[in-house]
């Protein structure tokens, strides 16, 4: 009986359930993603209506405009889960879908050491935790994670490439990062062909192969008009790119800044990967350093591409690591042996130990959900608005649009929100110019028609209007100043038609 129960719980499954329940707790984030609130606004639109969006519902500087919706069905699966189980439900979730791809990367994780796989994973994790949260990010991560085992099994396997198709399917109905499946996938056959081209690999080897790769990236570009925005979907994500407005707005989108304590993990990847590309005995083939590079530049430019980068590199840091003899690592030491009962006993404690250790972890992020939330959105503030309807027209602060889209719509429209691939560069600039204040910033506010404003107290905007005898303060407390624009005495209000700003003029 005790044999039985040891071959249960070996040590490779000890390991496996250490990393799972660690990732779970690790990954758990509260749900205060800036634009979490208008992804579960939309969703909810979307279950309620049955149609999805092609024009913006939420703003009045966009109404009317067109708006590809590319994330729709990770907007319905985020509102079904708030809907069904609240903030706790996001947490939980969300956690698990990221866990779920650093599961899979484990699997790709080469070597006998399975200890040594879980650990390199486990400061993947912490490098890449800037990007966690509730967000159809998490599912970019993970299908990514996913396709490439799929594609490592197709060498083998190659009905595992079969599979790719269809994940892409899915892929580009829940995140613009379906962009990044195509791209690796060439990046990989362009290892391969650049193996055959220097002589490490004979063209018969790879030939098959690199076609089906090949066949696979056909495949997944034919599949992308079949998403409701058609074939939009195939400039979005370059347009995404170039946009410079995302740099200005969004810090995920800037380079990683090595002075914060939270990037050194990071460094310590680059450091080890230096390191196993330096002495490994075995060097990757160019199929894994021409995507390891590109990944590699890409975090470089921003922060939200360092978890594809960890996708890449943890499995070059384990191979390195798996084929360094043992005695080269530790020093000698006595066997020590226990009984099978208590070697089961111990490895089920430390396994239980660190499933309590999630749940504990999920425990207090739903416990402190409510007052995290208020730390970072206007909560007070967005309750006063709704008690107290005031003119419809709201200019919020740039990581406030999506909490109040959620809300406040549709009793209010707004200037700006974390949308900011609909808004384009030119009125992100404009919503920029008017909250620094600016030259020209309150001609912005009367040419775009915005009646009431919700910001920081001590933005430069609030301290504007608040001498501003034309606006005056409704709500202000230690987080939010609210303020109305008062009419002008004859009557008019001398803002622009709504027609002329839903056309992006």
């Amino acid at each position: 009986m005790s044999t039985i129960k040891i071959s249960w719980l070996d040590q490779d499954r000890v390991f496996a359930g250490i990393l799972l329940f660690g990732l779970l707790a690790m990954t758990a984030r509260n749900a205060v993603d800036p634009d979490l609130w208008w992804h579960l606004r939309t969703g909810q639109l979307i279950v309620e209506t049955g149609h999805i969006p092609r024009t913006d519902p939420f703003s009045f500087t966009r109404a009317g405009s067109p708006w590809v919706s590319h994330e729709w069905l990770s907007e319905v699966t985020f509102y079904e889960v708030w809907k069904r189980s609240g903030a706790a439900g996001l947490i939980i979730f969300s956690a698990a879908i990221t866990t779920a791809g650093f599961m899979l990367l484990y699997l790709r994780c080469p070597g006998k050491n399975r200890g040594t796989a879980a650990a390199v994973i486990a400061l993947g994790a912490v490098a890449a935790s800037p990007a966690w949260g509730a967000r159809p990010q998490m599912f970019t991560f993970t299908l990514a994670s996913l396709m490439l085992w799929l594609l490592e099994r197709g060498r083998e396997h190659p009905r595992s490439l079969l599979w790719i198709p269809l994940l892409f399917l899915l892929w580009l109905n829940l995140h613009a990062g379906f962009a990044l499946g195509p791209a690796l996938l060439i990046a990989f056959a362009a290892g391969l062909f650049w193996e055959v081209v220097v002589g490490d690999t004979t063209w018969e080897e790879v030939r098959a192969y690199f076609l089906r790769v090949l066949a696979v990236v056909l495949a997944c570009m034919a599949l992308v008009p079949l998403n409701p925005s058609g074939t939009q979907l195939y400039r979005y994500p370059l347009d995404v790119l170039r946009s410079a407005g995302m740099r200005s707005f969004i810090n995920e989108w800037l380079p990683p800044d090595f002075h914060q304590i939270r990037y050194l993990a990071l460094v310590l990847i680059w450091v080890a990967l230096l390191a196993a590309l330096g002495t490994s005995r075995s060097r990757p083939k160019a199929r894994v350093l021409v995507p390891l590079f590109l990944t590699f530049m890409a975090a470089l430019d921003a922060v939200r591409h360092i978890p594809i980068f960890v996708l890449l590199a943890i499995p070059v840091i384990a191979a390195s690591l798996s084929n360094q003899r043992s005695e080269d690592l530790l020093s000698p030491a006595r066997p020590f042996r226990a009984s099978a009962s208590s070697r089961f006993a111990f490895r089920l404690a430390v396994v239980l130990l660190m499933a309590g250790f999630a749940a504990t972890r999920w425990s207090s992020l739903v416990r402190n959900q409510a007052r995290v939330e208020a730390e970072n959105f206007p909560a007070p503030a967005a309750d006063y608005l709704r008690s107290h309807p005031m003119p419809s027209r709201l200019f919020a602060h740039y990581d406030w649009g999506g909490y109040a889209i959620w809300k406040l719509y549709p009793a209010y429209d707004l200037f700006v929100d974390g949308r900011a691939d609909l808004y384009g560069d030119d009125l992100l600039g404009k919503f920029q110019q008017a909250l620094q204040v600016k030259a020209g910033w309150n001609q912005v506010l009367d040419s775009c028609g915005v009646e009431s404003v919700l910001v920081p107290p001590s933005s430069p905007l609030a301290q504007a209007l608040l001498l501003d005898s034309g606006w005056k303060p409704e709500y202000r407390d230690q987080q939010a100043v609210l303020l109305v624009r008062i009419p002008s005495p004859g009557g008019g209000s001398g803002l622009l038609p709504l027609s002329a700003w839903s056309t992006g003029k």
